[in-house]
């Protein structure tokens, strides 16, 4: 077994004790809240280096779905915790700012550091304009509800059936992109092998990447509960709105292990799976994230419908349009990641200005 070596972002792991003692003995929340997240940094780097030992053996595609699953993972169980305290609309501010944050601020990071390197970065054009058009259907389904919202003058019920109805078709095409991208049309998702410098030489074997993964995720779904159980108070004491909270500061921090791990594989060069990691992570996010939620919303006494606000559905329908362009080309610079965090420093500070 290929024992991994140690980070110099490993002295943050001290947060993970720190955190859980200072939750134990009942501290003020901005100090839980901020140990929380520290210590989830770490352990985002321990998951993006374990997903590059599985993804040198399997494929970018499914390695990107891999980190994208257990990357998720934490978004869905600080979901989860919002809904059993009726935090519902911070809730859906996640889900929005986790979408953004993947497509504009992780693949523009990730162009940014890697076109820095590289003068040219290349990848799947087929697989990720396949991406991209699940994106667009991301952002039809967002749409739809607002769209039937204003027109239509029905109740809120019939609004909570029409959410129910779009979340299982939201599903069913999930499911349905997994069969084509990893069973009927897997070549599709190979990646420029010919461009993937380091290719096969990860940092850890297969085997230990696949107990570091498992134990991370658990280490940041622990974290990820404190961090839930603060986040209200914390918010407060920082002066920030819940909508910017949820759109910037959770999505941001759910998706920690994304952000870390494509950075990390577009500096050597393997943007085929950056991308995977970055739109995998925000199609899972709008395809099966979202429609799980309304689906436990509705179990758990809290509904939940995908009626979000009309400046939430421009913003992703813009994204996606965004990022069909700067992709259509087959190739990335650092100037187009350039562009892609200017888009969400605007989108950002949007957000910030708005009024709870």
């Amino acid at each position: 077994m290929k024992l991994p070596k140690l980070h110099w972002l490993d002295v943050l792991l001290v947060f993970v004790p720190a955190a859980a003692i200072l939750h134990g003995v009942h501290a003020p929340p901005i100090w839980v809240f901020s140990c929380s997240c520290l210590a989830i940094v770490p352990l985002a780097g321990w998951m993006g280096r374990a997903t590059e030992g599985l993804s040198a053996r399997l494929g970018a595609g499914v390695g990107g779905l891999l980190n994208a699953t257990f990357g998720n993972a934490a978004e869905l169980i600080i979901a989860i915790s919002g809904l059993r305290a009726g935090l519902i609309d911070v809730v859906k501010a996640s889900i929005t700012g986790s979408i953004l944050g993947n497509i504009l601020l992780v693949i523009g990071a990730s162009m940014l550091t890697g076109g820095i390197r590289y003068k040219v970065q290349r990848f799947n054009r087929t697989a990720v304009g396949l991406s991209g058009t699940l994106m667009a259907l991301s952002a039809i389904a967002l749409l739809v509800p607002a769209l039937f919202h204003m027109v239509s003058g029905a109740s809120q019920k019939a609004e909570m059936d029409l959410s129910m109805e779009i979340s299982v078709v939201l599903l069913v095409t999930y499911v349905l992109s997994l069969i084509f991208s990893l069973k009927t049309h897997r070549d599709f998702f190979t990646g420029e092998e010919g461009h993937d410098e380091g290719h096969g030489q990860a940092e850890m074997g297969w085997k230990t990447s696949a107990v570091a993964l498992v134990a991370a995720t658990a280490l940041v779904a622990w974290m990820s509960e404190m961090l839930v159980g603060s986040v209200e108070e914390a918010s407060h004491a920082l002066g920030l709105t819940e909508v910017f909270v949820g759109v910037v500061v959770v999505a941001i921090i759910g998706n920690a292990a994304e952000h870390s791990t494509a950075i990390l594989v577009a500096l050597k060069n393997r943007m085929d799976l950056a991308l995977h990691i970055g739109i995998g992570s925000s199609i899972q996010i709008a395809l099966l994230v979202a429609p799980l939620l309304v689906l436990l919303g509705r179990a758990m006494g809290q509904p939940m419908d995908l009626l979000f606000t009309s400046f939430e559905v421009v913003t992703v329908g813009l994204s996606a349009l965004i990022l069909n362009m700067i992709t259509s080309d087959g190739e990335s610079n650092w100037m187009e990641g350039v562009l892609l965090l200017a888009v969400y420093s605007i989108f950002g500070i949007a957000f910030f200005c708005m009024p709870g």
